[in-house]
């Protein structure tokens, strides 16, 4: 069995117990994901799996060796949740930010960022270059955790961040309300070449493995950051600050309040 210890300081509250997990379930709480031991079936545990199915929170199922070592309070009883540091707002939301200002949309999607500090410094640029919203995937990325809230440094008091099953059909379906879409890419087009106005999605890829091909093939641009250095990359929050920065700038200049 996988070993699913997690370094709680990095993570959100953890809460454990049957009553304390179902509790916060049911009072409509941020529940990221929960750890159930595998084997049990009793009415407490059927209750929260029932309640999680409800609000489509993530259930993963492991040995009770690896929940003993999740443990804080030693008396986890075959359940540990993680809890998010902030609410999550949903795309509508996001959308909604954007009308309200009477602007195009411009929105950061990201695509499998595992890093909690490029997540909260991401987040901060977005919020500082007048993005509308961040939207992450709920599996296989970092969520907003306690080490994501405090690298923003405020900012997800600000900012929109919504969190999505799926990127690319998020994408699609964003397509259909008249956004483009474009991701950081090695061999993409110079960045200074690309149209970055208008309702974008700004798309951003994992750490070491870029964005995912199948996002990829969904996004209108490839866009390239220009380097001359020897290493092959930047590190993902910088790469996202210069493209949010270079939108930026391209923006005012279409709007004619710099030159």
């Amino acid at each position: 069995m996988k070993d699913i210890r997690e370094n709680t300081e990095e993570n959100n509250e953890q809460l454990e117990g049957r009553n304390a997990v179902i509790e916060a379930l049911r009072a409509g709480r941020p529940v990221d994901r929960i750890f159930i031991q595998d084997g049990l079936h009793d009415g407490p545990l059927q209750t929260i799996r029932r309640e999680a199915s409800k609000r489509d929170v993530i259930v993963k199922y492991s040995d009770k060796e690896s929940l003993d070592r999740m443990s804080i309070t030693g008396k986890h009883q075959g359940v540990i949740a993680r809890v998010a540091a902030y609410s999550y707002s949903t795309v509508e939301d996001i959308l909604k930010t954007a009308a309200d200002k009477g602007e195009a949309p411009f929105i950061f999607l990201l695509d499998g960022i595992e890093d909690p500090h490029n997540l909260g410094a991401i987040i901060r640029t977005a919020c500082q270059a007048g993005a509308h919203g961040v939207i992450i995937p709920k599996n296989r990325a970092v969520q907003l955790t306690a080490t994501v809230a405090r690298t923003s440094s405020g900012a997800l008091d600000f900012i929109k961040v919504a969190k999505v099953t799926n990127i690319g059909r998020c994408i699609d379906e964003l397509k259909e309300r008249g956004l483009w879409f474009a991701c950081a890419e090695m061999d993409g087009e110079l960045m200074y070449s690309s149209d970055l106005t208008g309702a974008l999605g700004l798309v951003i890829g994992n750490e070491g493995k870029g964005v995912s091909r199948l996002v990829s093939e969904k996004c209108d641009l490839h866009v390239r950051i220009p380097m001359s250095g020897p290493l092959d990359s930047l590190n993902a929050s910088v790469a996202a600050g210069i493209l949010a920065y270079e939108a930026v700038r391209q923006r005012l200049d279409k709007a004619g309040t710099i030159g």
